[in-house]
């Protein structure tokens, strides 16, 4: 049985078509048989009782400045196509968090990947928090007063946005750093949300591994080493992606953490790994399949779908 497939996502004419996950995806089902329908977030909408999204029935191609074809504009009811992927990058504010709702009156009659419901309630950096033995040591809060305390016990921190993505608006403060108080009213004055801190860890220096899990189970990594002078590794900033093993402290994180992840309907999700702590379990839109797939040809895609086609009777 071919599938119905629709891609809520950024806008696909812009993708890099040699990186971006999501086009890598679009592929792999194309070549599957399955038939694609794309839309951007901002075209989903409720209408007495259906979920609709205007969009393009589309073919994909590995072709760069040539990538998309698409068909006549047309308003799909998401409750009759067979899956969709819910693949746009956060920041995960309101306007995220409402296609989750929007999307979870559909699911599981529509699969939708990841589920919405699970995507909703756990977001990368608070996730985590279900796993102490295995992060390192992280403090959540608005109150300066916590924040200078945690510092004072921990000397080295990262401290960041807690809904952020990309490595936007993190920031290293080591012992002699005098900035807290400023970069708090930056934060503070921006929004009303907490941010996230963490005990820096000096092995980022060797990289920031992002390990790829489908239906909670790891199928590869990839090392992403920050640029010289750069506490930040990810590859929108600069990082460098290089081929690397997982390690036994990566399979035991994945061994904790994947029936969690398989339980809560994740079944694509890219974890971040800096020496040997855990520090995001990524689930809104994760990374990295194509980089995994050209340094030791696991084609993480493939696992993805024959997940998919296997819930969906195809």
């Amino acid at each position: 049985m071919k599938l119905k497939v629709a891609l809520q996502m950024d806008p696909i004419g812009s993708v890099n078509i040699n990186a971006d996950s999501t086009f890598r995806i679009a592929l792999e089902a194309q070549a599957r048989g399955h038939r694609l329908f794309y839309y951007t977030p901002d075209r989903l909408a409720y209408v007495e009782g259906r979920v609709l999204a205007r969009g393009w029935w589309i073919e994909v191609r590995r072709e760069v400045g040539n990538h998309v074809s698409f068909g006549e504009e047309t308003e799909v009811d998401l409750g009759e196509v067979d899956v969709v992927w819910l693949r746009q990058d956060p920041p995960f504010d309101m306007g995220y968090i409402t296609t989750t709702h929007l999307l979870e009156m559909i699911h599981p009659k529509t699969l939708v990947v990841n589920d919405p419901f699970w995507v909703r309630n756990s977001p990368e950096k608070l996730l985590v928090l279900r796993f102490p033995d295995l992060t390192p040591p992280t403090a959540i809060a608005r109150d300066l007063a916590t924040i200078r305390a945690f510092k004072a016990r921990h000397g080295d921190i990262i401290l960041k946005p807690l809904y952020g993505n990309g490595g936007a608006g993190v920031f290293r403060l080591d012992p002699n750093d005098r900035n807290l108080s400023s970069l708090h009213e930056m934060f503070m004055g921006l929004s009303r949300e907490p941010v996230i801190v963490q005990k820096f860890l000096p092995a980022v220096e060797k990289g920031d591994k992002r390990v790829i899990l489908v239906d909670g189970e790891p199928v590869g990594a990839i090392n992403r080493v920050p640029q010289a002078g750069e506490t930040r590794s990810n590859m929108h900033v600069g990082g460098r992606p290089e081929k690397v093993a997982l390690t036994e402290r990566d399979l035991e994180i994945c061994r904790v953490i994947g029936p969690t992840l398989r339980e809560k309907g994740q079944i694509f999700v890219g974890i971040d790994v800096i020496g040997d702590w855990l520090t995001e379990i990524n689930v809104t839109s994760p990374t990295g399949i194509q980089e995994l797939e050209r340094f030791d040809g696991t084609n993480a895609a493939e696992r993805i779908w024959q997940v998919i086609e296997a819930r969906r009777g195809a």
